[in-house]
């Protein structure tokens, strides 16, 4: 059975940082000194884990499309564009 956090009350330090808990960090895959977006939305602060390009390449494929049906769209595409 896995924790699953979906809120949780925090203070700003002294300086102004915010500090994840352990179980966030860990939940997130977040390590020290890694970069991190953050997003504002109304009176929200969204915070992104920044995926390495090894960790991106190691996901599997949203979708799957054939070499033929890939070619057609950039035949296509580049149609648009002369």
């Amino acid at each position: 059975m896995s924790t699953h956090i979906d809120k949780m009350i925090l203070k700003i330090g002294s300086k102004g940082e915010i500090f994840p808990p352990k179980e966030i960090r860990e939940r997130l895959g977040l390590e020290p000194n890694q970069p991190i977006l953050l997003f504002i939305h109304q009176d929200q602060l969204i915070v992104r884990k920044i995926h390495s390009i090894e960790e991106i390449l190691k996901s599997p494929p949203k979708i799957k499309i054939s070499y033929h049906a890939w070619k057609q769209f950039k035949d296509q595409l580049s149609e648009e564009y002369e």
